[in-house]
């Protein structure tokens, strides 16, 4: 059974997305399951903390966790595109809920050893369910309209930024009025709600039964199964991705180093707030307008725009003004994500979707955490001015790299079909934070 494609709306809104059959189930379900990915890395920092009494424990634990997270996240993604949500996600879901009960089980017991609780860290971490990656692919078969997928990626990207800062929140609740261990217990529950009510949506079997019609056609054409040139035609979103995220890791850190210097260390938080806020108000604005200019023209004038913003900002003269540059540099941060996650629809078959926004979302997670360790050796060696100058090359180079020829031909499925203003290029725009 395949989804029609519908005839666009004249009114193209963010209601309209909403109300597309289907749709709010998967949307709210992965919102619920991505909470989790909030949630969880400061109640695992709290509780190993805990346990051992040691921070380094802490964060080796949260840095092998998050890099068996990101750099297998493609390779989950695969299995879903070649089984299909309904069979794969599952299995995952429960092994990911499972090892976090069981790693919390073991912060409770008296004098565990550190090796033990960072092994366990990194095996969780490499369970983790691609949630996101999941219900962007369900959506880019639901709404064939290419102007309503661009409002749901971003709406999906400005609903994820506020799970990454109401997760912590909700974590540290939770280890003050309970134990950090109940962090990673509430995690587990909601990635086995959230996670298995994506899962079993009538949206995810309506999207594999369209993704098998495709895939069959693909088939009957003579192309070779399983071998898609999927890294090729994502080289530009995943140099965009990659590129952001150095820059808002490097950000991320060298914003506590300037506050420092202004001796406002409390301030950190509200330059971390402008940036979100500026992500959400971008986002939300950014998927309202119905573009004219294609996806890889957009692209690269996106990231060149944080880079802009962000390169001067260590000269600001007081920490308001940095407040104000981190603002106007986050309007620019969701609005390129939605459009590298829009490039990486566009450029591969309807089976590899899932892979190639986990790729996107891997090149933004592991840009992030290069860029917060590269930078930590810069700070107190290197000027903080020049240290944002440098934190907003990667930005620029990404644009550089994102100029490129579109890929040729197109792809196979009802998303030739898709109207609006960027119908018919091959081009594409998380999550999050990402997921």
């Amino acid at each position: 059974m395949s989804v029609p494609p519908s005839a666009p709306s004249r009114a193209v809104t963010y209601r309209a997305v909403l109300r597309t059959p289907h749709s709010r189930r998967p949307f709210a379900a992965a919102l619920l399951g991505r909470l989790s990915y909030g949630v969880v890395p400061l109640a695992l920092i709290l509780a190993v903390q805990e346990a051992t009494g040691s921070y380094a424990s802490a964060g080796t634990a949260m840095a092998l966790f998050g890099l068996a997270s990101v750099l297998l996240s493609p390779a989950r993604a695969a299995l879903i595109d070649r089984y299909g949500a309904r069979r794969a996600l599952p299995p995952m879901i429960l092994a990911y809920a499972a090892l976090l009960v069981a790693l919390a089980a073991v912060t409770r017991w008296p004098d565990a050893p550190a090796a033990l609780l960072v092994g366990a860290a990194a095996v969780t971490g490499a369970c983790t369910p691609p949630l996101g990656p999941v219900v962007r692919a369900v959506w880019s078969r639901l709404l064939p309209d290419r102007q309503l997928l661009q409002r749901a990626y971003s709406l999906d990207g400005v609903a994820e930024e506020l799970l990454y800062v109401s997760g912590p929140l909700l974590a540290g609740l939770l280890a003050t009025l309970l134990r950090p261990a109940a962090g990673l217990v509430v995690g587990a529950a909601l990635v086995l709600a959230g996670g298995l009510g994506l899962a079993t949506s009538p949206a995810v079997r309506m999207a594999e039964s369209s993704s098998g019609a495709t895939a069959d056609a693909v088939r009957d054409e003579g192309a070779p199964a399983g071998r898609r040139p999927v890294a090729r035609a994502l080289r530009a979103p995943i140099a965009a991705a990659a590129g952001l995220g150095l820059c808002v890791g490097a950000v991320e850190l060298l914003v506590v180093a300037f506050a420092d210097q202004q001796q406002r260390p409390a301030a950190v938080s509200w330059v971390l707030a402008a940036l979100s806020a500026g992500s959400a108000v971008g986002g939300l604005t950014y998927g309202a307008v119905n573009w004219r200019m294609p996806d890889r023209v957009r692209l690269p004038l996106l990231v060149a725009g944080l880079g802009l913003v962000l390169a001067p900002a260590g000269l600001s003269p007081h920490l308001y003004v940095l407040i104000g540059a981190a603002g106007l540099a986050g309007i620019f941060v969701a609005p390129a994500l939605t459009t590298a996650y829009l490039i990486a629809d566009a450029s591969v078959p309807a089976g590899d979707r899932t892979r190639a926004g986990a790729w996107v979302n891997t090149a933004f997670n592991a840009g992030a955490s290069a860029g917060a360790a590269l930078f930590g050796l810069l700070v107190g060696r290197v000027p903080l001015a020049v240290c944002f100058a440098l934190a907003a090359a990667p930005v620029l180079l990404a644009a550089a790299a994102s100029i490129t020829r579109p890929t040729a031909g197109k792809r196979p499925g009802p998303a030739s079909s898709r109207s609006g203003p960027a119908a018919g290029t091959a081009s594409e725009p998380s999550t999050a934070q990402v997921s």
